[in-house]
């Protein structure tokens, strides 16, 4: 059964599902997947402000003792924004393009899967989708749950590919076989509201919370390593709050961002930062969104090159570069690899993806899939 997955990316773009997504998106792409075969798993987790999500797994069993093949990625999308010359939910085609939000990231992916999917054998392995509806927000109810259920009706698979926009200026340029960590932090100094012509009664947090970050900002994490480029931090916010010309603030507060590769973990990290702010008397609140991770060289990144090879005749370039996601958390239940569609349009207005691209995607991960299977 051919399917298009131009027509497909047209039927997901048209569900609007700004994170966390929910309902008719799911419907839509569950209704394709079941005539294929698939056994379809969808659940909600979570509750407000950072859900409901809606995740789905779904399964197409191969002989016994076949190898099991994953396809993983997220129906969810960032908000669209204003001025779009069509609208964002209303697929568009114009010229070579089609228009939409998620049209790369990732909805023309998953298109590209799932009619993929359609032209190879059920005989060949077990195929798996994991889907998720919160991969562009805090990611809390999604991947993590669907780990879960994945271990629950045991059915880990031996390898999967995530579909994230990963090739810059080509269709096939870079696959990411690894990310960096990424560690956010809340900084406060407290102090002792006073009068400005009173100093003496009062304590300023302003002057400790300035030295203390103008300490991180000086700090150097490491020189990169063979597969990461070097760990930074960077200052992303910075608030007081205070509206009153003479009065010395009671507490000021910061934050920052770090994205850190292998030498690094999330907790070696705040217990840096929280050393250093205990100098200067603040505190510190920290959320680890995730570990840095790689898959070697190897394998799996051989099939991968060899099918963009085929069809491109691009020699991909692994990289670790870019920022988070879901393969932070998939990397605990077997190897992962990212690689999908052209990045520049991502999460701007009149996201677009190259028609053709997405045919050839399509080719891309079936030919993925057999090798995998093999």
């Amino acid at each position: 059964m051919s399917l298009d997955p131009v027509s497909i990316a047209e039927r997901l773009i048209n569900c609007p599902s700004v994170t966390p997504a929910t309902g008719p998106v799911f419907d839509c792409l569950a209704g394709m997947l079941e005539p294929l075969g698939f056994e379809v798993h969808r659940f909600i987790a979570g509750e407000a402000p950072d859900g409901p999500v809606e995740n789905l797994l779904a399964i197409r069993t191969g002989p016994e003792g076949s190898r099991h093949f994953a396809f993983a990625g997220h129906l969810d999308v960032v908000p669209p924004g204003e001025g779009w010359s069509s609208g964002p939910f209303e697929a568009e085609r114009r010229g070579e393009l089609l228009y939409g939000r998620g049209a790369v990231d990732m909805k023309g992916s998953i298109a590209a899967m799932v009619a993929a999917v359609a032209d190879i054998p059920a005989d060949a392995g077990t195929i798996s989708f994991i889907i998720t509806g919160d991969e562009e927000g805090p990611a809390r109810f999604g991947t993590l749950p669907l780990i879960d259920l994945i271990r629950e009706l045991g059915v880990e698979p031996d390898l999967c590919l995530v579909g994230e926009p990963t090739s810059v200026n080509r269709l096939g340029d870079m696959v990411k076989i690894g990310r960096r960590g990424s560690v956010n932090m809340w900084i406060t100094c407290k102090g002792a509201q006073g009068h400005v012509a009173y100093p003496h009664l009062a304590d300023n947090p302003i002057p400790r919370l300035i030295a203390l970050l103008a300490e991180l900002d000086g700090l150097k994490l490491d020189d990169g390593t063979e597969w990461f480029q070097p760990s930074n931090l960077e200052v992303t916010d910075l608030e007081v709050g205070n509206r009153a010309t003479n009065v010395i603030p009671a507490e000021a507060q910061a934050r920052i961002s770090i994205r850190f590769n292998d030498l690094h973990s999330g907790a070696s990290l705040v217990a840096m930062v929280e050393d250093i702010a205990r100098r200067h008397k603040g505190e510190v609140r920290a959320v680890i969104s995730g570990e840095s991770f790689i898959t070697l060289p190897g394998s799996f990144s051989t099939i991968i090159a060899d099918a963009v090879r085929a069809e491109t005749g691009l020699d991909p370039e692994l990289s670790t570069s870019g920022g988070t996601s879901d393969a932070r958390f998939l990397r605990a239940v077997c190897p992962v690899v990212e690689f999908g569609l052209c990045n520049a349009t991502m999460h701007k207005k009149d996201e677009a993806v190259a028609i053709e691209d997405l045919r050839t995607l399509q080719r891309i991960y079936k030919r993925i899939a057999i090798s995998a299977l093999a």
